[in-house]
């Protein structure tokens, strides 16, 4: 059967009108019953969410990037437990499909397992895998339950699920579409062989992870039977609507205390796949009237030739990363909060590309879209009552991923993206505070950051340092938080295979707010032949800083400095691997607001260097006893502002010369026309 198209996936976002019989079983809820039930559905799925999460194998897993889903019968999400709100309100996309395409052959039976990992039927990218169940009870279908994760292994070109080579789908390794695999609550044995042949790089990790998805769901599944069994099978039905009904009009009221108007932000990329190259990855036009929005996406990039690509209903997953941490948080999780919403995604672009494309990096070429969103809903959001505390500058949204593979010091074969630096970006400035220290990962805010000795135990590498990355975050009157560096040397093993993906090592995605500053670039960096091991083992004065050892290069090798996304390549027994990286949060406001003697407590704390104290914040201070020098820091922010005047000159000058600059056609490979973006020429997939 036909894959859905980009419109009737947008479309089946929406939620389906209640039947007679939902609305019948909504108005018997007696009172407080909702209210109660709702919490019921929490806490179904927040024990559904432990044992899935405890039951997986990949570090993804583990970290907890991943989701618990209760849906109705016709497919509409009405609460979830997260891990990742990616696949909050893009998961009815594929029971919709299951039931239009397979409602008579093969039908839909109690028992059944559902699985699809095929960004084309509504997914982010293959890596993402989910598990569907359809609930029966006395024999009728009232709901389903799902749980999804990112495996990090699909048998592709390269090794991690997100092969930064592909030129099109045919190289990311297994596309499955909605396929049931299992029947009579068993998963069929033919099913795990052939997953387990996909992920032959670590089938173990791809297999008990495909389990651990089935156990979670049925376990959401069992809970909600029997909460029919106590209350009713119209009680669950109300239950369900119910929720959906009061997302949807939560969701607008809180629409409608935002100003009318069109809110822009516009974002680049540095690189597609492994070549460098600028993109315009979000040029976004958000509307807003009434109760309604529009996200308007007219004016980015082409589709590109590598995996750098997302699907339309993948860019809308990315957005509900933002939607549900800042806006929605307390509106139950459900795709009826996106009902007042609608989206424009021109086709053959990044953002809506051939169905050949490739898009296992998806979740890279949507940087774009999150740092654009966290702007645009800033600006509109900072000047009501009501909200204007919950502006922020953007997240890090970087999402470096570093993949390892090869044999463990267990004699296993592994391929793996470990959680560590993802899930330590800083957060953005925010109106009175700091955005938050390693607060986690912008793409799973829930998911938590293992510990290094978990990883060490796990992989043949071992991480001598793993602090906060000075100097990550973006400056301003309340800088974002920073993120961590670490550094992976291969231990145990002879060997390791490394791969790494990225957009940020000339320029960064994210924009600061109201004259912050962006975050640090992220540089990508090895050491063959390193001698890091034996003057650990050494001793002496050898000190153990991230800053220390790049900047006067304390450890001896052979020192490689190159983009951060890499395409596959081994490492030998003790080499440094890389320095894993994770970025700070855009800052707030500008830096010569900010209180003096937070810079200097950022300097105690090792979170800002004395360079940036003295040439960003213009802080004056005694070195020696740490002293804050009030008089000279007012007057060395004075000399400043004047001197800023003194650079300055009218917009219509600045313009005038602007329009007339173009970066070099070797950038612009990917970019399109410039200045606009068109296509140059359709891309060409073997």
């Amino acid at each position: 059967m036909p894959f859905p198209t980009a419109e009737e996936k947008l479309a089946m976002i929406k939620v389906v009108p209640p039947e007679a019989d939902e609305l019948r079983c909504v108005y018997a809820l007696g009172q407080g019953e909702y209210e109660v039930g709702f919490e019921r559905t929490n806490n179904i799925l927040d024990e559904a969410m432990e044992v899935f999460t405890r039951s997986s194998r990949s570090s993804m897993g583990v970290a907890g990037d991943s989701m618990v889903a209760l849906f109705t019968a016709q497919g509409d999400l009405a609460n979830a437990s997260c891990g990742t709100y990616l696949h909050a309100v893009i998961q009815p996309i594929i029971i919709k499909y299951i039931l239009k395409q397979y409602g008579k052959n093969p039908g839909i039976k109690e028992g059944d397992v559902w699985f699809t990992n095929d960004a084309l039927y509504g997914g982010i990218h293959n890596p993402d895998e989910l598990i569907l169940i359809p609930v029966f009870y006395q024999g009728e279908l009232i709901a389903w339950t799902g749980a999804a994760v990112h495996t990090s292994e699909t048998g592709a070109i390269e090794p991690g699920g997100m092969p930064v080579t592909a030129t099109s789908r045919f190289s990311e390794g297994m596309n499955c579409p909605p396929i049931k695999i299992g029947e009579k609550g068993e998963i069929r044995e033919d099913f795990l062989e052939m997953i387990g042949i996909f992920g032959m790089r670590a089938p173990q990790m791809v297999v008990i992870d495909l389990k651990a998805r089935a156990t979670g769901a049925d376990r959401a599944r069992k809970r909600l039977v029997e909460l029919a069994d106590e209350r009713g099978r119209d009680y669950v039905v109300g239950l369900l609507r119910k929720m959906l009904l009061v997302a949807e009009e939560g969701a607008r009221k809180r629409i409608s205390s935002w100003p009318d108007g069109d809110f822009t932000c516009v974002n680049f990329a540095d690189s597609a796949g492994i070549e460098m190259g600028l993109l315009r990855t979000s040029h976004l036009t958000l509307r807003k009237k009434g109760d309604h929005l529009t996200f308007d996406f007219t004016g980015i990039s082409p589709e590109t030739p590598y995996s750098y690509n997302a699907h339309v209903q993948a860019v809308v997953g990315h957005i509900s990363n933002f939607v549900y941490e800042y806006i929605f948080h307390d509106l139950p999780i459900s795709s009826a909060a996106f009902a007042p919403i609608d989206f424009v995604f021109p086709p053959n672009t990044c953002l809506n590309p051939d169905a050949r494309a490739a898009t296992s990096c998806s979740v890279m070429i949507a940087t774009g879209v999150m740092s654009g969103v966290h702007n645009a809903f800033g600006k509109m959001m900072y000047c009501t009552q009501e909200m204007w505390r919950q502006v922020s500058a953007s997240q890090g949204n970087a999402g470096n991923a570093t993949v390892v593979a090869g044999l463990s010091q267990w004699g296993l074969p592994f391929a793996d993206m470990p959680a560590y630096s993802l899930n330590s970006e800083g957060q953005g400035g925010r109106p009175t505070m700091d955005g938050v220290n390693a607060f986690g990962f912008p793409w799973c805010v829930y998911g938590r950051t293992p510990d290094v000795e978990e990883m060490e135990n796990d992989l043949p590498v071992i991480i001598p340092l793993s602090n906060h990355w000075v100097d990550s975050c973006g400056h301003g009157k309340y800088r974002g938080g920073v993120g961590t560096v670490q550094i992976w040397v291969t231990h145990h093993a002879p060997a390791i295979y490394f791969m790494a993906i990225s957009d940020n090592s000339k320029m960064q995605t994210p924009q600061p707010l109201f004259g912050g500053y962006a975050p640090a670039t992220v540089p990508g960096i090895s050491v063959r032949g390193a001698d890091i091991m034996q003057k650990m083992a050494e001793g002496g004065e050898f000190a153990l800083d991230a800053m220390k050892i790049l900047a006067e290069q304390t450890v001896s090798g052979d020192w490689q400095y190159e983009f951060f996304g890499r395409s596959v390549r081994p490492y030998n027994l003790g080499d440094i691997i890389t320095f894993g990286f994770a970025t700070g949060g855009a800052g707030y406001g500008d830096p010569l607001d900010r209180d003096p003697e937070l810079v200097m407590q950022d300097i105690k704390d090792k979170i800002i260097s004395e360079w940036s104290a003295e040439n960003v914040y213009k802080v004056t201070y005694e070195a020696a006893t740490m002293r804050l020098d009030e008089a000279a820091t007012a007057a060395a922010r004075d000399a400043e502002r004047a001197a800023r005047l003194g650079r300055g000159r009218s917009y219509q000058e600045f313009e005038a010369e602007w329009l007339t600059m173009k970066p070099d056609d070797s950038l612009l490979r990917f970019y399109g026309t410039w200045p606009d973006a068109e296509m140059v020429a359709p891309v060409f997939r073997p």
